[in-house]
């Protein structure tokens, strides 16, 4: 099967797609959320080197597009399965995005593996054991964590701000200078208004890991006060991309991005080789995709072996870090063997593995979430 064909098929078909049955060889099936370039990760590397390892089996993989869409199909898959009352299920591997695998997991169609697995005393982010509100810890493993920044223009920046309230000061001195946007054009502006929020708000933890209080949006007006008058200095970008046009252009000089956005622009030498990134204090958010077993996952077991060869330092490196420039999924430090020091610089002189691990923040849970979104349309677009 091409890969056209598994993308023209991944979510009309997929049922279809993940049951059929295999010849002379175990069938691994793999259902994916996330972008085309996530299905091409296991189609072109992931699977052949699993493959390569364990002779006999082959891994078949089925995309069910980006975004929590995506990973809701492969919510409803299980649950149709469960309600059907199979003792296996047809899907061996789950990647999906962090609000959908937490559902998953309430719903009880997840397996608790991670302790089967040498590679999951690797882990050591927050996300590994709290989705959105949720508990994974034993039911997930990460498969790369995307983080945001601050990236800035250090010939004209010097010394960048270190935190919010820095940067708050920095923005009047040097109005319209920073850009960002909002939180309607993509998700590196929602990053930075939440960081704000944790900033600001009071209770941060709370808000990443409950109990939801509805009375709490109450309490932010204040917060919500200081970023209208800190939005009347800044430049609105058109999105993500716009951010980094933006830079690239010099209609700004700084502005929240995602790391490995910046460094694959960088790479292809779309914005500048001299931009840097800054993750400024108390911490600005990221977000993980998941690996994940069903409860009655066919192939328990090889399901179990393909994610710790997934989640190893060797594939870490290579497929996630050299790759596509994200963060692995495991602790920064079991990777940094497996990775040229050229691009261990690239990747974690900016922010390192400690900066990480201290600022790299969750997402708030659902409810907060939609409560901070609500709150900036009404409190400060207006």
């Amino acid at each position: 099967m091409t890969l056209k064909s598994v993308l023209t098929g991944a979510i009309s078909g997929a049922v279809i797609a993940v049951a059929l049955p295999a010849s002379a060889e175990t069938q691994l099936n793999v259902i994916t959320g996330g972008s085309q370039n996530m299905v091409e990760y296991v189609t072109d590397y992931l699977g052949p080197l699993f493959e390569e390892k364990y002779p006999g089996v082959k891994v078949r993989v089925t995309g069910t597009g980006p975004g929590d869409a995506g990973s809701q199909k492969i919510l409803e898959k299980l649950e149709a399965q469960s309600a059907a009352g199979k003792e296996q299920w047809d899907i061996d591997v789950i990647v999906a995005a962090q609000k959908k695998t937490g559902e998953m997991k309430e719903k009880g169609l997840l397996a608790d593996f991670r302790d089967n697995i040498e590679t999951g005393k690797m882990v050591t982010r927050a996300t590994a054991e709290n989705a959105l509100g949720v508990y994974v810890g034993g039911y997930v493993m990460p498969m790369f964590h995307s983080q945001t920044a601050i990236a800035f223009n250090p010939a004209l920046v010097p010394n960048p701000p270190e935190s919010y309230d820095e940067l708050r000061a920095w923005v009047e001195k040097y109005p319209k200078q920073f850009g960002y946007n909002g939180i309607k054009n993509g998700m590196s502006g929602v990053a930075f208004v939440t960081g704000w929020m944790y900033t600001y708000a009071g209770d941060t933890k709370t808000l990443q890991s409950g109990p939801y209080d509805p009375a709490k949006k109450d309490t932010w007006a204040q917060a919500y006060a200081d970023l209208k008058a800190f939005n009347e200095n800044v430049t609105f970008t058109p999105g993500n991309a716009g951010t980094l046009d933006m830079l690239n252009r010099g209609e700004i000089v700084m502005g929240p991005v995602w790391v490995d956005m910046f460094y694959s622009w960088q790479g292809d030498g779309r914005i500048p080789p001299n931009l840097k990134l800054k993750l400024i204090a108390p911490g600005m958010p990221g977000q993980p995709y998941y690996y994940a077993t069903p409860a009655k996952a066919a192939n328990k077991d090889l399901a179990e072996k393909f994610i710790e060869l997934a989640t190893s330092p060797a594939v870490q490196a290579e497929g996630i870090v050299n790759r596509f420039n994200w963060y692995p999924g495991i602790d920064a430090d079991h990777v940094k063997a497996a990775l040229d020091e050229e691009v261990w610089s690239k990747l974690f002189t900016d922010v390192t593995p400690l900066e990480l691990a201290q600022k790299g923040k969750p997402f708030p849970i659902g409810p907060y979430f939609d409560d901070i979104k609500e709150g900036y349309e009404r409190q400060v677009s207006n």
